[in-house]
């Protein structure tokens, strides 16, 4: 059974322009070929190999072809010079692999109608791909086609590499941030594009053709086993591309370009499909023999990534070096910022992806509980210093969170707590540090969730809690922070204080009565709040105002008539007290709040 998969097939004149964009042309480009094609290729031995890229064609009837190659040439040969005995096959396939050849193109037409044994085993033992043809080819014309397709692919990639560089230029004389340089990454290389920090926390991913949790999902193991590099290669089991970036002269992490699928195999198709296998990056001549009976998945997937992903990583590592230098803000502090932001927000594509994320932050997710602090401060979180501060006292303490503002005066905190943790002394503690730095400042949570998914429900309720407080406010004895729980009445319309339809409640339920006392200079307002205090009791009501009893029963007489409305009843009496409490927010701004 063949070991070559049948590819799409063009017509001649299709040919030169079917060099593929943006990598070099590879020995499974060129099988695909319709001049190549039409003589039945079969791949023998080596198919894992057919990412090699193709430098240059040779022809050859000769017994030793190695002496007259330089490494990366497809040797194309009728099989008349093969050595008869096996020893001398052998040598011969020695040498090609050696010099790095490859591939071998036998055609069975003349001398041979099957490979020969020894030659398959050969082939096999060197990781040499051995291809044959049923059908008599123009060897002249696949050395005119492939030619032509080389030489104008390495026209292209000059001009593609004068791009990249115009590219990463205009980012960094804008002083773009390290998101925008590895957007501009995957963009242009179509990969997916890490950063990360020395412990292998990753702080920015821009996924290409898949999603965050493909990507992150056990990011620490997988980066720890990729050895790290001084200039960008190919490395580790999946076959990443990395690349370091430093800071003052100092190693800081670094960035890595992941192949499309980590475990995948290359496949075979036409030079013009953006996905074939393209130059392998290693040091050495060209297409290198791997090591015998196989391949890892470095050495399959380093034939995914081509001169220009070089390119495009090394101009990634100094963008990213110099916006380290620009900007003052560590990247851990804006990756943390930014994942809080997306939490709040819901800006993930899943729920996968952002316990992908925020575990590859260094975040347990996994039986954890999550609870959400707010803190809002009268000047900027960044003028505050707040925000190092809590990192600090968190980090200290061994508490898992992330600590970011989410406006320039709220600053937002997740904690990630063990099940059994209490998390009082924890949120009382970085209370009592923002009441330090702020005296104004409000402390508010949300309610614990035991899903990373229900975090930002965390969040809205304590931005609702922040709401209903009004800066300066006393706060309940023995804490530093306010909570759902402390939410009455009159913080409620606090919270909605700005909304006309509380507006319009008030002025409908009293604005009568306050137009009276006004052109008579009469109080009869403050009357009805006693009244309503004492729970509809008349004599309370006398006591808290002062008055006699038959001077309050006159005035609520004069109330009712006013209003329209029976103070008997305990619902219109209810409906009064929420227009009062309405009216006192609105008048004094939440004072009593």
């Amino acid at each position: 059974m063949s070991e070559y998969a049948e590819t799409p097939r063009t017509s001649m004149a299709e040919g030169p322009d079917a060099a593929p964009a943006g990598r070099a042309l590879t020995v499974a480009d060129v099988l695909a070929l319709p001049v190549l094609a039409a003589g039945q290729p079969e791949v023998i031995a080596g198919a894992a190999r057919l990412g090699r890229p193709v430098r240059w064609v040779h022809i050859t009837e000769l017994t030793d072809p190695a002496s007259f190659l330089k490494g990366g040439e497809l040797v194309l040969t009728t099989g008349m010079p093969l050595p008869e005995d096996p020893a001398g096959v052998r040598r011969y396939v020695d040498e090609l692999a050696d010099i790095g050849a490859a591939a071998l193109v036998i055609e069975l037409v003349r001398r041979y109608h099957r490979p020969p044994a020894p030659l398959i085993q050969a082939c096999r033992v060197r990781g040499l791909p051995l291809v044959t043809l049923a059908k008599d080819v123009n060897f002249l014309e696949v050395t005119q086609v492939v030619h032509t397709l080389i030489l104008g692919s390495q026209a292209d990639a000059v001009r593609r590499t004068q791009r990249i560089h115009e590219a990463f230029t205009a980012l960094t004389l804008r002083g773009a941030g390290p998101e925008d340089v590895v957007r501009a990454a995957a963009e242009m290389s179509g990969r997916t594009v890490v950063l990360e920090n020395l412990v292998h926390q990753a702080l920015l991913c821009e996924p290409s053709g898949g999603t965050v949790d493909e990507a992150l999902t056990g990011w620490e193991r997988r980066s720890r086993v990729t050895p790290p590099v001084d200039r960008p290669e190919v490395g580790g089991p999946e076959g990443w591309l990395v690349a370091p970036v430093e800071y003052q002269g100092e190693r800081w992490g670094r960035v890595a370009m992941l192949p499309p699928s980590p475990s995948g195999t290359p496949t075979l198709t036409a030079p013009t499909a953006p996905t074939a296998p393209t130059a392998p990056v290693t040091s050495g001549a060209p297409g290198a023999p791997d090591a015998s009976g196989g391949s890892g998945a470095a050495a399959v997937t380093a034939a995914v990534f081509g001169p220009q992903d070089v390119t495009v990583l090394e101009r990634t590592a100094m963008a990213l070096t110099i916006a380290r230098l620009i900007h003052a803000t560590p990247w851990e502090r804006t990756a943390h910022r930014s994942a809080l932001r997306d939490l709040v927000e819901q800006r993930h594509r899943s729920p996968a992806d952002a316990r992908a994320r925020l575990t590859a932050l260094g975040l347990p997710t996994e039986g954890t509980v999550f609870l959400a602090v707010l803190m809002d401060t009268r000047a900027p979180v960044d003028d505050t210093g707040l925000e190092p501060r809590l990192s600090e006292q968190l980090r200290t303490t061994g508490t898992a969170a992330l600590v970011g503002t989410l406006a320039p005066a709220r600053l937002g905190v997740l904690l990630a707590l063990r099940p059994a943790q209490p998390w009082r002394s924890t949120v009382e503690h970085l209370g009592r540090t923002a009441l330090e730095v702020d005296p104004c400042a409000v402390v508010s949570i949300g309610s614990e969730v035991t899903d990373l998914a229900h975090t930002a429900r965390s969040f809205r309720e304590a931005s609702r809690v922040a709401e209903a407080t009004r800066p300066g406010r006393r706060l309940p004895a023995g804490r530093s922070y306010h909570e759902l729980s402390d939410i009455g009445l009159r913080r409620l319309l606090y919270a909605l204080r700005e909304d006309t339809r509380v507006q319009e409640y008030a002025e409908r339920q009293l604005g009568r009565l306050i137009d009276h006392d006004a052109r008579h200079g009469t109080d009869l307002l403050t009357t009805l709040r006693h009244y309503l205090d004492a729970a509809g009791s008349k004599t309370g009501a006398a006591r808290l105002g002062g008055l006699s009893r038959e001077t309050v029963h006159q005035r609520l007489r004069t109330i009712e008539r006013l209003l329209d409305c029976d103070l008997g009843s305990g619902e219109r009496r209810t409906g009064l007290h929420v227009a009062l409490t309405a009216l006192d927010v609105l008048r004094d701004g939440g004072a009593a709040t």
